[in-house]
């Protein structure tokens, strides 16, 4: 009995320390599991931070793309508005500068049409007088037929002038042939007659219009060579060629270069002049 009961007592023991023993496995595999998750915690936790940093930049990444993007879309949209204002205005200026231009123009137009009729008035008024229009028509008919030097001239007038005009023939063919011998010492006439077709009448006011303010034609060959010493043709050619001197009078600061009326100074100088 004494025997049985010590097994009995060892066989307890050994068991005791078995189940001490795992339960010493027990803790130690529940450490290790526990490092294990910290460790796949951490890793999950560095990952998950690696993730979100590299999130967070393409995020910065892509924000600062797409306001470059839309500030260049801005700067594009902003530079094209502006080219078509600054075309816009140019055009604009262009056309205003152009209308100012025009206006000026027609304006000295009709100051210059104006000279014409004024001119033309007086002319009628001065011919009137019998001893200047017979000068005159006399001078007309010898300018024509220096420049033609023909022997046979007709002569072409207003209807109303068909007395005056024959009145001035002979005195016309006398001094032509005086000037010849004079100048070239050779004699020469030439016989002038009235043409049975005449020229235009006189203007009136209202009234449009051929019209034909005096003087004479001068014809030859048939009718294929012709001198106009008309008043109208001969006013047309004086206004032309003092066209600048009148402008010049009219419009003192059109005959001033541009650069020059845009220099300090100028006008004070003109006027000092």
């Amino acid at each position: 009995r004494t025997s049985l009961a010590q097994d009995e007592q060892g066989a307890s023991r050994f068991c005791v320390t078995l189940k001490n023993l795992a339960a010493m496995d027990a803790k130690e595999a529940q450490k290790q599991i526990e490092q294990m998750k910290d460790f796949i915690l951490a890793e999950a936790k560095d990952k998950a931070n690696d993730i979100q940093k590299k999130g967070e930049e393409e995020f910065s990444i892509e924000v600062y793309r797409l306001i470059t993007e839309q500030k260049e879309k801005v700067r594009q949209t902003y530079e094209k508005k502006t080219k078509q204002i600054e075309t816009q205005y140019a055009i604009a200026r262009s056309m205003a500068i152009n209308k100012q231009r025009l206006e000026k123009i027609k304006a000295r137009q009709e100051v210059m049409h104006k000279v014409s009729n004024d001119a033309q008035v007086d002319i009628v008024k001065e011919l009137a007088k019998s001893d200047t229009s017979k000068k005159f028509i006399t001078q007309l008919l010898l300018q024509g037929m220096l420049m033609l030097l023909e022997n046979e001239v007709v002569v072409r007038c207003r209807q109303s002038d068909k007395g005056l005009v024959e009145g001035c023939l002979k005195d016309a063919s006398d001094q032509y042939a005086a000037l010849i011998k004079k100048e070239t010492g050779a004699t020469k006439a030439c016989t002038l007659t009235i043409d049975s077709s005449f020229l235009p009448p006189a203007p009136v006011a209202g009234k449009d219009g051929p019209s034909c303010l005096g003087g004479v034609m001068l014809l030859c060959q048939g009718g294929k060579i012709s001198v106009d010493n008309t008043i109208d043709m001969r006013l047309n050619l004086v206004m032309e060629q003092a066209k600048p001197a009148i402008r010049a009078k009219l419009f003192p600061d059109a005959a001033i270069p541009r650069r020059a009326r845009e220099a300090p100074g100028v006008h004070a100088t003109r006027l000092d002049a």
